[in-house]
């Protein structure tokens, strides 16, 4: 195991590209200078960061690969490509896309130029300590580029684990999407029995009139604190789309960056999370409007139970060259228990003067008026409950940007609550 110290870099950067040494070095320089985030920062608000990164360490042989999740899999049905990445490390990927289509690992086409012309220009280096961390210390990744013009319906699995305990893991996910082409990409975190860090990056784009969809399915393990960072970028007419599912970890956090650069654009960020025990799930949404003529959606909605807290911030910024943009934030969220907490935060920032902007937000338990409803229609009270659950986060699911992870996101919230019932927890 080697520690996140100048020694770990300099093994890191032996052997590879002038270019990648520079990016390492920054980050590693930002690293240093960082202190940990705290409450007192906005970004950070209500969430208390008990956390010593000097406990964790980066591995030099990833661990066991965990059981195949065969159900989610099949739910996907045929797959364009898959990849396995183990405590940040690819063990496996294998393209059925077309010839013209590169799904690799990144350390193996490090000279690409697709490649050199996107790597770590997604989430900033100095984002946090968390990312200036990812920044120095990353190891191997997965790119995906589609060429001008390639459609490719079937998804893209990448399934990121986390395997050896008292592990921190970087796991980076870089997709390219050049004019006029489409991908879909799923994205499964899971981790095994033990205590982990992670904190992967995702950075992606579009080209001009292209379509990337992406698709994350949060499964940590409960002892699992996860710092993931998301950054996408859309050119002229091209539409970036990500889907969120939260279900696992300790601390499962998310940022999310989206930036329209090119007129005509559209970003849309939809998902759904649902904590329970004492997780804390936190979630922290920029769309950044950049162009005119640009749109976005974000829909998320969020349930709570036990001693469970959610956070979401939601920031829309609107640049003065960004006329005619029409953008809408929508935040619903579920609190099932006493103990539970839920922090809902949308912002406007607004500096264009002809727009269409707006946001809805809202907290609160299930509804008594419906309960008496579904009751005088011969329910009792729990499966009453149960069928507002799922109605409450059946929109959501349905908007999920891969249309093969509703049956299987459906089935695992769903036994959430009923679980939860089942113990006389809610």
């Amino acid at each position: 195991m080697l520690a996140l110290d100048k020694g770990t870099l300099e093994r890191l950067v032996a052997d590879t590209p002038d270019w990648v040494a520079t990016l390492r070095a920054e980050g590693f320089r930002q690293f240093e200078a960082m202190d940990m985030p705290t409450q007192l920062e906005e970004v950070w608000r209500y969430v208390d960061l008990d956390l010593d990164l000097g406990d964790f360490a980066v591995v030099e042989t990833p661990g066991s690969r965990l059981p195949e999740d065969k159900v989610f899999v099949a739910g996907l049905g045929d797959l364009a490509g898959r990849a396995v990445v183990v405590d940040g490390v690819p063990i496996e990927v294998v393209s059925d896309a077309p010839a013209n289509v590169t799904f690799a690992a990144t350390s193996s086409i490090l000279d690409d130029p697709q490649l050199r012309s996107i790597y770590g220009t997604g989430v900033p280096v100095g984002l946090d300590k968390f990312a200036a961390a990812h920044h120095a210390f990353g190891g191997d990744g997965v790119f995906l580029f589609l060429p001008k013009g390639t459609a490719v319906a079937e998804p893209f699995l990448i399934d990121v684990q986390s395997s050896t305990p008292d592990s921190v893991s970087f796991p980076r996910i870089t997709l390219l999407v050049d004019d006029g082409a489409d991908a879909n990409v799923v994205i499964h975190y899971r981790s095994g029995d033990g205590t982990f860090l992670a904190v992967p990056q995702v950075e992606g784009k579009a080209g001009s009139n292209a379509r990337l969809r992406v698709a994350g399915v949060q499964e940590w393990g409960a002892d699992t604190t996860a710092i993931a960072q998301v950054a996408l970028k859309a050119d002229q007419d091209a539409t970036v789309t990500l889907g969120e599912v939260g279900v696992g970890g300790a601390l499962a956090r998310l940022h999310i960056i989206v930036d329209l650069n090119g007129r005509g654009s559209r970003g849309e960020v939809d998902g759904l999370y649902f904590g329970d025990r004492e997780q804390v799930l936190d979630y922290r949404a920029f769309m950044n409007h950049r162009a005119p003529n640009t749109t976005s959606d974000m829909f998320l909605k969020g349930a709570v139970e036990d001693d469970a807290d959610s956070v979401f911030t939601g920031l829309i910024r609107i640049e003065p060259e960004a006329q005619k943009t029409n953008a809408f934030q929508t935040n619903r969220n579920l609190v099932l228990s006493d103990g539970a907490e839920a922090q809902s935060v949308p912002n406007l920032e607004i500096l264009a003067n002809d727009v269409k902007c707006g946001h809805g937000s809202t907290v609160g338990p299930l509804d008594l008026e419906q309960r008496y409803y579904l009751m005088s229609r011969g329910l009792d009270r729990i499966r009453a409950d149960r069928l507002q659950v799922r109605g409450f986060f059946e929109e959501a699911i349905r908007r999920l940007p891969v249309a093969g992870l509703a049956d299987s996101v459906r089935d695992r919230v769903n036994a959430k609550y009923v679980a939860a019932q089942e113990e006389g927890r809610v």
